[in-house]
């Protein structure tokens, strides 16, 4: 059950996608009074103008009366040469828009009562639209009506936003913090279990007493892939039943991965529990009073979860105790199980970003398509850091705006530092070579994504850089230093023995050294 658990919220974690809204402004006016309001587009049909002076104005038309996807019952002369608002219907956008343009109409406004987004169309219905197309929220308009009247003019304008934001520090920070963390917790661990095995003398389990799990199987890591490409067609179709479904379960693992975070903390400084038996049970009122706090918290956030101002603060200190106890409890046992999973994950991120927009019928690919929702229903999969725009901080018209990143790009390189964390223990590395390394490319991958996603003005899948970073440094390190043979096989807790001696003294070749048996 746990194992299945695990597999559902590791193929939640890499259905998000770095797709933006484009936003944009519509400027509503009477001659006396105006008002602004949000507006989402997409570039791809026509480019809006950047600032207010350049956009052209046109009288409004309601037309909230019709979704617009035929010309039946409407009289040309009503909408030619004017901005028209019509309601979302069951038909495309691109349909909405060619009809539109067809009765001489000079800009689309649709309409909307649910969560705005981005408006797509295959990418051979773009050239066929000459006019601005965007979303508004349905509520705004009924207020510009009741302001303005009928005599309303509209200008559509683009504002050049930032690329470069504080935010983007932030999130750095936030993730290699994490990852070496997890990396170095990964590390303490398993010197812990070398040293209760040493003591003990006893053997240890692929899963030990705290619920680590060790993968040293090819099979396993392809049918645990394949599993993850069934998960996400299943939420392609079913979406809507499967994203509450994940919500739960995010909910409690995340509550579970908070309380064995504070837990360590508190164990790690000597923090004193009192402990009471219940019949066969031991308890103590600190994890009683510990496991109360964490599961509020969760709570607290499944119920707020659509409240950007404070709530994101919440959901990324569970993103972090999730990932800090991803990394900690799923260990892989050699390089080379680490290079077969972080190689197919990284061919999966670009198979269904890329490839898979060639067979679906809007021409999105199945990864934004789920990492939107159908629809664009506004509950969206949990599996984000989310630190907010600086330069955007003060009221915006579109609401709070993000930088996000995935857990999926902490967690995946983040497997790789945690077995090089162990591996550092394995040959007793006082200089932890294989953890620093890993970390630094960890780091010099994340500023290279964050680099060119500003150059590009797109969101990067940034396991394209982030897995041949860290998988070559970590490479190189072992060959330089002679143990490629040992960081390749790594060790297993099946087959080596129980003593489980350090696999090389530091700085140790496989040469024998005189007078020694090799």
């Amino acid at each position: 059950m746990e194992d299945s658990v695990r597999i559902v919220i590791f193929s939640a974690i890499f259905f998000v996608s770095g797709m933006n809204c484009q936003e944009a402004v519509l400027h509503i006016s009477d001659g006396n009074q105006q008002m602004e309001y949000c507006i989402v587009y997409n570039s791809s049909w026509t480019p809006l103008p950047q600032t207010l002076e350049a956009a052209a104005r046109y009288p409004l038309v309601n037309m909230t009366s019709t979704v617009l996807c035929d010309a039946s019952g409407i009289i040309p002369e009503a909408v030619s040469g004017k901005a028209v608002v019509v309601m979302r219907g069951d038909c495309d956008f691109s349909q909405k828009a060619e009809v539109a343009q067809s009765l001489g109409a000079t800009t689309l406004l649709i309409a909307s009562n649910k969560t705005l987004f981005t408006p797509s169309a295959n990418e051979s219905e773009y050239a066929k639209v000459h006019i601005p197309l965007a979303l508004m929220r349905y509520r705004d308009f009924l207020e510009a009506q009741q302001m303005f009247g009928k005599g309303m003019q509209a200008k559509l304008f683009s504002p050049v936003q930032s690329k470069i934001d504080p935010s983007i520090a932030v999130m750095l920070l936030i993730a290699i913090t994490t990852v070496a963390l997890g990396g170095y917790w990964s590390g303490a661990c398993e010197r812990n279990r070398l040293n209760a095995g040493a003591e003990g003398g006893g053997r240890s389990n692929s899963k030990t007493d705290s619920g680590e799990v060790f993968l040293y199987s090819p099979l396993k890591i392809i049918i645990f892939v394949a599993v993850m490409c069934g998960m996400l067609v299943l939420m392609y179709f079913f979406y809507n039943i499967l994203v509450y479904i994940i919500i739960a379960i995010f909910c409690l693992a995340s509550a579970t991965a908070l309380f064995s975070c504070i837990d360590a903390v508190m164990e790690k400084i000597g923090c004193g529990t009192v402990s009471f038996s219940v019949r066969s049970w031991n308890l103590s009122v600190r994890s009683i009073v510990l496991a109360g706090v964490c599961l509020s918290i969760a709570l607290v956030w499944v119920v707020y979860r659509n409240e950007d101002r404070w709530i994101w603060i919440l959901q990324d200190l569970l993103g972090i105790a999730f990932c800090l106890n991803f990394m900690k409890t799923i260990s892989l046992s050699n390089f080379k199980i680490c290079l077969i999973l972080l190689g197919l994950l990284l061919v999966y991120d670009v198979f269904f970003v890329f490839i898979t927009p060639f067979f679906t019928k809007n021409g999105v690919s199945i990864m934004v398509q789920v990492a939107l929702g159908p629809d664009a229903s506004g509950e969206k999969l949990p599996v984000v850091m989310r630190v907010p725009r600086f330069s955007a901080w003060a009221q915006n018209l579109c609401g709070m705006q993000f930088s996000i990143l995935g857990y999926g790009d902490i967690i995946v390189p983040g497997l790789l530092v945690a077995y090089c964390s162990r591996f550092d223990v394995w040959i007793n590395s006082r200089m932890k070579i294989y953890f620093t390394s890993c970390c630094i490319a960890y780091l010099l991958g994340m500023i290279v994504t964050f680099a060119v996603m500003l150059l590009s003005g797109m969101g990067q899948p940034a396991l394209l850089y982030l897995v041949p970073f860290t998988m070559i440094t970590s490479a190189v390190v072992a060959g330089c230093r002679g143990e490629m043979k040992q960081f390749w096989a790594g060790t297993s807790y099946e087959v080596l023995d129980s003593s489980r001696e350090p696999l090389l003294p530091e700085g140790r070749t496989e040469r024998c050294i005189d007078g020694e048996t090799c």
